[in-house]
């Protein structure tokens, strides 16, 4: 009797354990993520987070990952709340919020911005601004390429009349390599291992990088809706920790992260040596600063975002006033 009444009891309990593991399973939260472009290194966080079971362990469940078409249009379509997060440029949240889109940053990726005037170093060699007077420019005319290059001129003393501008579209490297266009304006750590896998490898191009020219300002980061914090801050919160540790194993971890990447992305199979110069290209000189070292991959401050938003202000980039606190929340950074 005791025997079957053990045996029973088990059952129920095992029965019970069921139903809460059930439970536990179907408590992980469902989000959709929106890029600002196609697949690029930094992105390899969420795939990472996901295939490495960061997100998982956090009761995230990563339904979708989304190819963009720029950052502006990630900024809108995650403040109309047709996805939960979205990863873009920064001073151009910057500038969709002083439009009225109701986004904000939740880390930064890139501590430097990772914008650069590019040439084929054969042709044109680019040592300073003023080099870019009478050249023929290839840019994009909407989005973060065409908002850094507008406060990029303004901080060197120089404009649009200076230079003969050309309108592309992606693939920016075919007009640069076919000579329609002297230089285009590109990120060192997507367009440029792309550039130089057709134009001759390491060497081959001149870039400019903006940073080194007045351009201020955060690069890429992590965003969320003004709705989606005040409604859901604890799956903001288990997001962004997710997040940071898909980050730090991206760092540590390259090649396997290039390669996650490469076989979760569609169309990305061949694309693992392109993937992976990307994340080391932002390795080697963006990723890190003395915030990060001291606080952690992705630390944003009030004091670099105030910087931030003096450059585009100062530039001409950002019409309306706008307050860090506006912008950015580091609540989620910091909360354990």
């Amino acid at each position: 009797m005791l025997r079957r009444s053990l045996i029973k009891a088990a059952a129920v309990a095992a029965f019970v354990g069921a139903i809460g593991l059930s439970n536990a399973a179907l408590a992980a939260d469902k989000v959709n993520v929106q890029l600002d472009w196609v697949v690029r290194g930094n992105h390899a966080m969420f795939f990472v987070g996901k295939e490495k079971g960061f997100f998982a362990k956090n009761d995230i469940d990563v339904a979708e990952i989304r190819k963009g078409s720029g950052s502006p249009d990630a900024m809108r379509l995650v403040g109309n709340e047709n996805a939960d997060f979205g990863f873009g440029d920064l001073p151009t949240l910057a500038v969709a919020r002083s439009q009225n889109v109701p986004v904000v940053a939740l880390a930064a990726v890139n501590q430097h911005s990772p914008l650069a005037v590019i040439s084929l170093a054969k042709t044109v060699k680019l040592a300073k601004p003023s080099d870019l007077k009478g050249l023929t420019i290839g840019i994009h005319p909407a989005g973060s390429t065409y908002i850094f290059f507008k406060g990029f001129l303004a901080a060197n003393g120089l404009t649009e009349k200076d230079m003969t501008l050309n309108s592309v579209s992606p693939p920016y490297e075919s007009y640069l390599l076919l000579g329609r266009v002297q230089t285009v304006v590109g990120y060192v750590d997507a367009e440029v291992p792309e550039l130089e896998a057709k134009a001759g490898g390491p060497g081959s191009l001149s870039i400019m990088m903006g940073s080194d020219h007045g351009w201020k300002a955060y690069g890429s980061g992590l965003f969320t809706s003004q709705k989606m914090i005040k409604d859901k801050p604890e799956i903001v919160h288990r997001f962004v920790k997710a997040y940071r540790e898909a980050f730090d194993y991206v760092v540590a971890h390259p090649e396997e992260a290039a390669e996650i990447t490469a076989k979760a992305a569609p169309g990305y199979a061949d694309k693992k040596d392109v993937l992976l110069a990307q994340i080391k290209a932002d390795i080697a000189s963006t990723f890190t600063s003395p915030d990060t070292k001291e606080h952690g991959l992705g630390w944003m401050t009030k004091t670099q975002w105030e910087e931030t938003l003096k450059t585009l202000t100062d530039q001409g980039v950002l019409k309306t006033a706008l307050s860090a606190d506006d912008v950015f929340t580091d609540t989620f950074l910091a909360k354990e």
